[in-house]
């Protein structure tokens, strides 16, 4: 099937489907001779487990490391587990960031008067150069976080 045919099949666009041939995740499919790539049904069903993968939020490098165990029959299942569980770890990590972002935005929220004044303790919080030395330290280590996670600036009344 073409390449169109194997989007629809799996379930991951086209456009994915190039870019993990690019990226060395998935292999450069077989070509006509006019050119057109041509997968086979072990090929889409590679493409749904890369589609299952991510859709659990599982990496590039996590995905190729997965699909080296799934394609190993003779693999023990405790490498499998020990991966989904660093994972789980991973998301655990994140949610508690979200949770704590999502905590300081509300209470930013409750904070603003959301009227016609100008002044307003959200602005005031992503503005203000002390506000950011937890949110800095996330980003050098790679994390893009915008406020410092569960520390609201409190406005002097």
């Amino acid at each position: 099937m073409n390449i169109g045919e194997a989007a629809k099949a799996s379930g991951v666009s086209a456009k994915m489907i190039r870019h993990y041939e690019s990226v060395g995740l998935f292999p450069e499919a077989a070509r006509t001779d006019s050119g057109y790539r041509q997968y086979t049904a072990k090929e889409v069903s590679t493409l749904r487990f890369v589609r299952h993968s991510r859709d659990l939020g599982f990496s590039i490098d996590q995905i190729r490391e997965l699909l080296g165990l799934w394609q190993d029959r003779k693999r023990p299942s405790r490498q499998v587990r020990a991966l989904a569980q660093a994972h789980i770890e991973e998301l655990d990590e994140k949610l508690q960031e979200l949770q704590s972002m999502k905590a300081t935005l509300e209470h930013l929220v409750h904070c603003c008067h959301g009227d016609d004044r100008p002044d307003c303790p959200i602005i005031d919080s992503l503005s203000h150069e002390t506000a950011a030395p937890a949110a800095t330290a996330h980003h050098a280590a790679g994390r893009n976080v915008g406020l410092q996670p569960g520390r609201a600036r409190r406005r002097a009344t």
